[in-house]
């Protein structure tokens, strides 16, 4: 039966098709993008299917090889995983339906390869999510890095820079995962991540355990962009080119949130990393710095795809404190957030997409009242994104940070409801420049001229509007829903313990 593959069949779909797009391609470029799309479109309903199986019949658990764990490599559908496969198929589906004019655009040239690392990309995240094997974990981890590092670098003029150092950075997060899970490994004997939870509390007060734990929450760290850890983030997101960006900012960092929730939650016990080493507490106040400094650093920005990257910072902060508060609340406003930020950073960066394609800029000071006239859609999106960033119902993002700040109230850690509320203004002050410029008309024409649009046969196409359009409506559709969400889905993958 096909529930029994469903673990492994998302991430050997991307393989496929990263496989042979490039086959294909190489006399045909044209085919690329289709073949992405059939590729994407399948591995998403491959996804949804284990998602809705999951909620009614249980986790779904597959031996590659015929192997049984712990000898084997396991893949698993579990309630957490399900969920993540379909954020990230879903999210990369719509991205790909707006890349078919902007990579014509952006990459004339590149189209087959640039499609096939996507795929890569792809198949390396939904790996992530589907694995059971902790070392299995750092090779997925590697092949989607790998990727990463490609489509930064073939972005901007200054993004080989860019490129480099998220390589170097990556690297080092990298090896400590790889280090940390070798440390386990000696310890435990196995690498099978529910097996090593059920030796860990005969071996948990061991230094090497701890010692290995610390550096794998290091490494995730680094891959979470988790402040301030985050370094790499702001030049690769901003230089990257725009779908290129559309796609790491909403999934990236989402992944290696994931790896550090299974990883403290999972594998280890939630009273472990509460109790016998605070790393929730460590979490959550890094996280706290990391709310504060995107925010500010944000404010500071001219140009709007970079101030989208540092707002990613402030983001990743929420999540992080929902994973550091480590309580049923701060559980369910960290995943909700999860979704609601893939959903929001998808289409506020496929809003920037189209303003460079239409109008040859995405320069703050640049923007005037024009704009809504030359594209209502893609400002009208913008304003739900941005609203749904400060987090005003009844968009998505507002109850993700309400569940953050129910777990506040309810631990009594008063200083992080006070950010959690402070950034809300924060995040209002630079997005209501942005919707300020160009909605209100200007007394004066803009300081910085445009750059010279790109245009393209097929502006207009239905693809462009489609993509933002139901990013946006899902948007206000997840805040609509989002009681029946966290009741029928989230609540299914909180650990007992919490």
């Amino acid at each position: 039966m096909i529930e029994a593959s469903l673990p492994l069949l998302v991430p050997l779909t991307f393989l496929l098709f990263a496989l042979i797009i490039p086959l294909f391609g190489v006399k045909t470029p044209t085919v690329a993008y289709p073949m992405a799309l059939v590729g994407t479109s399948l591995a998403f309903f491959f996804g949804a299917y284990g998602l809705v199986w999951v909620v009614f019949e249980g986790p779904i658990s597959s031996q590659l090889g015929g192997w049984p764990p712990p000898i084997g490599i396991e893949y698993v559908l579990d309630p957490l995983s399900a969920f993540m496969t379909v954020v990230i198929t879903g999210i990369s589906l719509l991205v790909l339906i707006h890349s078919r004019h902007v990579v014509i655009v952006e990459h004339p040239t590149k189209r087959v390869p640039y499609y096939g690392v996507v795929m890569l990309l792809l198949a390396g995240f939904s790996g992530i999510v589907s694995t059971a094997d902790l070392f299995n974990l750092y090779v997925f981890l590697e092949i989607s890095s790998l990727a990463g590092y490609a489509l930064v670098a073939i972005g901007e003029k200054r993004s080989p820079v860019a490129a480099f150092r998220y390589l170097l950075l990556g690297s080092i997060g990298a090896s400590l995962y790889l280090l940390g899970t070798g440390f386990i490994y000696i310890m435990s004997g196995s690498l099978n991540m529910a097996d090593v939870a059920r030796i860990l509390p005969v071996i948990g007060e061991q230094p090497a355990v701890i010692a290995g734990l610390i550096l794998m929450v290091t490494g995730i760290g680094i891959k979470m962009a988790l402040f301030p850890l985050h370094y790499w983030l702001p030049d690769a997101y901003a230089t990257a080119s725009s779908v290129s960006s559309a796609l790491l900012a909403p999934l990236g960092t989402k992944v290696g949130a994931y790896a550090l929730i299974r990883i403290l939650f999972f594998v280890f016990e939630p009273t472990y990393v509460r109790e016998t080493i605070p790393l929730t507490s460590i979490i959550a106040w890094l996280s706290i710095g990391g709310i504060i400094f995107g925010s500010i650093m944000a404010i500071n920005q001219g140009e709007l795809k970079r101030m989208l990257a540092y707002s990613s910072v402030a983001q990743i902060g929420y999540i992080g404190l929902g994973i550091g508060m480590a309580n049923p609340l701060g559980f369910t406003g960290a995943v909700l957030h999860v979704l609601n930020h893939a959903f929001m950073k998808a289409s506020l960066f496929l809003v920037v997409s189209n303003l460079r394609i239409k109008v040859g800029h995405s320069n703050i000071w640049a923007f005037d009242h024009h704009l809504t006239r030359q594209m209502p859609w893609s400002m009208a999106a913008f304003v739900v994104g941005a609203l749904s960033m400060i987090g005003l119902p009844p968009t998505a993002g507002f109850f993700s940070k309400w569940y953050l700040i129910l777990a506040g109230i309810k631990g009594s850690n008063w200083i992080f409801v006070a950010v959690i509320l402070l950034s809300g203004l924060l995040n209002a002050v630079y997005f209501f420049r942005v919707i300020e410029r160009v909605y209100l008309p200007l007394r004066k024409d803009p300081l910085v001229q445009s750059d010279g649009a790109r245009e393209f046969q097929g502006w207009r196409g239905r693809e462009v509007k489609f993509s933002i359009l139901v990013l946006s409506g899902g948007l206000l559709l997840l805040g609509l829903l989002n009681s029946y969400l966290v009741n029928g889905v989230i609540n299914l993958m909180i650990p007992v313990d919490l």
